[in-house]
């Protein structure tokens, strides 16, 4: 028995080996033939994982600028450049005042590339720095649809797209929503916002729109941002948009065609050293974007010139832009004289009238303030740079 059992099971082991292979074989068949099958949804769900492997906040950057950057414009005029909003598929675009403030016909770039033409049709009233354009024979673009006024909070999420410095549009940046100003309208955010901005859009993170970039901060004398930028806030955007459906909007822009006009200006007569003494007070200019006060001053200046201003003050905080003959900002400071006094020292680029803003930080601030321009000798250029490296060290 012993026998016939060890038989039995020898031959019964034999068996089920000989199923197992056959198995075996069968499996590998099937699976050589579903293989490329295998493959490709492999494939598919990668990509699946790649994007679930994406931050909650990664995935809404995504969204927001996929969403939105087919309606972001670039804008150049003569004078300069910024970016614009698509408000409308027939073509209304939103900007700033500053970036269209000659008016007429301006060149509008899309964001697939395709250059094409549109009028201004309205501006701010007040220093409200807004204006309405009309893209020509367009009636189906992409727009970014208007957040509901009143809703935006610090602390929020904020998303600015534009083209900075008039080269890189496009361009994606993220932050908060820092701090809100009803009394001036303005939102505040460190999103990174630089020249060629102005104009484009701050969105939330549904992607509508909540603010208009205008203005940045900076001590810097290159105008870069250092994390505090602007944005009109959106809940003074409804009633500018009805005027200008209504035909009441102006068509000229006001106090932003006039404020840096050469005729307006103080003329003074630069050899080699300027010193004047100012006021500032309610019968100077006032800055539309902050309510401050400033006087303008123009100088002729010659390429490669080196000079140094400085605009110093025990009773106001003193500010100082300097702009070239196209009115393009070559420079602005806040606190590099040191205390509250304003210091810009730069390499004029070109010959021609340059423009002076002797201004004020804060809205309503009034006071006397002393303002030196001179030409840099070698050794005191080198003294600047010494500063210079000193302070970024």
């Amino acid at each position: 028995m012993n026998v016939k059992f060890l038989q039995k099971a020898t031959l019964g082991i034999l068996v089920v080996g000989i199923k197992i292979a056959v198995n075996l074989a069968s499996f590998s068949a099937v699976n050589a033939q579903i293989r490329p099958y295998k493959t490709i949804k492999t494939r598919q769900q990668n990509q699946i994982e790649s994007i679930l492997a994406l931050s909650i906040e990664e995935q809404t950057n995504i969204r927001v600028y996929q969403q939105a950057n087919q309606a972001v414009v670039s804008i150049d005029t003569d004078k300069t450049n910024g970016s614009g909003t698509i408000i409308s598929r027939d073509g209304m675009v939103l900007t700033n005042a500053h970036v269209v403030s000659q008016g007429g016909v301006v060149q509008i770039t899309l964001a697939d590339g395709r250059k094409v033409k549109a009028d201004v049709i309205g501006f701010g009233e007040k220093g409200l720095d807004l204006a309405a354009l009309k893209i020509r024979g367009e009636i189906n673009l992409p727009a970014i649809k208007i957040a509901r006024p009143g809703l935006t909070q610090v602390g929020q999420r904020a998303f600015a797209i534009g083209n900075p410095f008039g080269r890189f549009k496009g361009t994606l940046t993220v932050g908060i929503v820092s701090r809100i100003d009803p009394a001036r309208g303005l939102i505040q955010t460190d999103a990174a916002i630089n020249p060629g901005n102005s104009g484009g859009p701050l969105l939330n993170s549904a992607g509508e729109l909540i603010g208009v970039n205008t203005a940045i901060f900076t001590r810097g004398q290159l105008g870069g941002n250092i994390g505090i930028g602007f944005a009109i806030s959106i809940d003074q955007v409804p009633e500018f948009l009805k005027a200008v459906r209504e035909g009441r909007a102006p068509l000229v822009a006001q106090h932003q065609n006039q404020i840096f006009d050469e005729h307006l200006a103080k003329q003074l007569d630069f050899d080699a050293l300027i010193e004047i003494k100012g006021n500032l007070d309610r019968e100077s200019h006032i800055l539309p974007v902050d309510n401050s006060y400033y006087d303008l001053y123009a100088f002729k200046g010659r390429a490669g010139q080196q000079i140094s201003i400085e605009m110093s003050s025990n009773q106001i905080d003193s500010y100082l832009i300097l702009l070239n003959s196209k009115d393009q900002e070559l420079a602005q400071d806040d606190d590099s004289g040191k205390e509250q006094n304003a210091r810009i020292v730069i390499t004029l680029p070109e010959d021609g009238t340059y423009k002076l803003l002797a201004n004020s930080y804060k809205a309503g601030e009034s006071g006397e303030y002393e303002l030196k321009i001179e030409e840099i000798s070698p050794r005191i250029r080198l003294f600047f740079e010494q500063e210079r490296i000193k302070h970024y060290i």
